[in-house]
């Protein structure tokens, strides 16, 4: 059995592999299992802001093109696929804030006369 090709593909350059490896698209194998507009869909559900440039990227490297030759009406077609399924996700900008935040003091000092406070306490 032999190991999988490494993610190393025409178009792809270091910041999009790296995307890629970090939502489990490591491999071309991987890559041509989800197709050029899930695997769109996944690194901007990670939380990356991926351009179009990637999109088309990603189909020049299963189809072995540059992606400047991707033919236009498949360009609107890769569009239309992923905004449509990009639509599906939730808005970024409506996720809930984190809670309250608490601050827990364990141990008090109560000077033992007015001018203790003055001085940092020292156990000696």
């Amino acid at each position: 059995m032999t190991a999988p090709t490494p993610l190393k593909l025409r178009n792809i350059g270091p910041k999009s592999a790296a995307w890629l490896r970090q939502v489990g698209l490591r491999t071309r194998e991987d890559l041509e299992a989800a197709g050029a507009v899930d695997a769109f869909v996944k690194v901007r559900r990670a939380g990356f802001k991926p351009s179009l440039n990637l999109l088309y990227s990603l189909e020049g490297a299963l189809l072995d093109c540059h992606w400047q030759d991707v033919p236009e009406t498949r360009r609107v077609q890769l569009v239309e696929a992923a905004e449509a399924a990009t639509a599906l996700l939730p808005d970024p900008r409506a996720r809930q804030a984190a809670g309250p935040v608490t601050t827990t003091i364990s141990e008090t000092f109560e000077p033992e006369s007015p001018l203790d406070s003055l001085f940092d306490r020292r156990d000696d």
